[in-house]
């Protein structure tokens, strides 16, 4: 099996973001973050560069983005005014941070990543069903140290997951039961200026209390990026395509199965794709963990890692780097998640799918 011969910290941070305000519950988190949140602009600094994006451009769409946030949600402005202050930067660095998936979709040098997600209704003990999750997390090997997990409180929904430093949330499962898997998707009219959609993740973390109302959030919400949601909780499970040109629902690739890799599921937002960015590996990827559960139904939660294993000869679901590519073309299975809606659990294992059983796994519960 594979593993990933990267550099990992010797510890990773735990940041417990409270408050009973949004502005202290933001500067909490920057307390706890300030060191590696000035890392993360670095890297994210040479980045944005790489793809050719001028420092004044990445301003500007930062302070549009905070701009966009602070009229829809107040709150969550007032959440990253109060990081960047904690961490001793300015708000728009940390707007910056936030919208990095919007203003990297003005690059043409920095490809993306990837990630890969399966959902599984399971039987209960008792005779009853539940929703349970594990994705990998892939993204640039050069932000390995760049992450923490999380627990929020103070709002209307405690939170834990996992997120970049800097960035308010991405992965993760709150104290209703709503759990939400985040993946990254390209479409031609992806721009600054809506609300990105990291702090999409958070707004529905704080506030949905089911799969139902968080998809009445998201389709009220200045959307101008693409990103893909999945949303489970105890009952429901909802796979949808965020984008500029609308929210829409994914069917289920099997039944009681939803996956996720990074091309849009659904047609009127596939008509407009980057395909460039994620294809063909995005659908090889897809085809794989579709066939493969088909042959090997998934039984126990335990089962879901397991399907995200690759190896030589495979599509990349385990990602591991080359680390004799440049910066900005290394990506890695950085973390893999599993969320149990029921339990209001993320077990988090630092390392790939791969690792499963030789790196230790941090269980948070919302």
């Amino acid at each position: 099996m594979n593993s990933a011969p990267y550099p990992r910290p010797d510890h990773r941070p735990h940041v417990a973001a409270d408050g009973t305000d949004p502005r202290s519950r933001g500067r909490s988190r920057g307390l706890g973050l300030a060191t590696g949140l000035h890392e993360a602009l670095g890297v994210y600094e040479r980045l944005f560069a790489l793809g050719g994006i001028r420092p004044a451009t990445v301003r500007e769409d930062a302070e549009r983005a905070l701009d966009a946030v602070g009229a829809f949600r107040p709150g969550l402005r007032e959440q990253i005014e109060g990081l960047a202050e904690g961490a001793g930067v300015e708000p728009w660095q940390v707007s910056a941070l936030n919208a990095r998936t919007e203003i990297l979709a003005r690059s043409r040098a920095v490809p993306p990543g990837e990630c890969s997600t399966v959902v599984q209704r399971l039987r209960t003990p008792s005779g009853g069903s539940t929703h349970v999750g594990a994705q990998t997390w892939d993204w640039h090997v050069e932000l390995g140290s760049s992450w923490h997990t999380v627990d929020s409180t103070g709002a209307t929904h405690r939170y834990v997951g996992i997120t970049e430093h800097g960035i308010l949330a991405k992965i993760g499962v709150n104290s209703a039961g709503l759990a939400l898997h985040f993946n990254i998707l390209g479409h031609r009219e992806d721009r600054a200026g809506g609300i990105p959609v990291h702090v999409l993740a958070a707004l529905v973390l704080e506030e949905a209390g089911s799969t139902e109302h968080a998809r009445e959030i998201l389709r009220e919400a200045p959307v101008t990026s693409s990103g893909s949601f999945m949303l489970f909780d105890e009952r429901s499970a909802v796979l949808l395509d965020l984008s500029p040109v609308g929210v829409f629902e994914a069917p289920e690739a099997a039944d009681g199965t939803h996956l996720r890799t990074n091309h849009f599921l659904t047609a009127v937002p596939a008509r407009g794709e980057k395909t460039g960015l994620y294809q063909p590996d995005s659908g090889e990827r897809y085809a794989f963990l579709r066939d493969r559960i088909a042959r090997h139904p998934v039984e126990r939660a335990e089962d879901l890692v397991l399907r995200l294993v690759t190896g030589p000869g495979e599509p990349p679901v385990t990602c591991v780097p080359d680390m004799t590519g440049p910066t900005g073309r290394r990506w890695a299975s950085l973390a893999t998640v599993v969320l149990d809606a029921a339990a209001r659990t993320a077990h988090v294992l630092d390392g790939t799918p791969a690792e499963h059983a030789a790196r230790p796994w941090r269980s948070l519960r919302a």
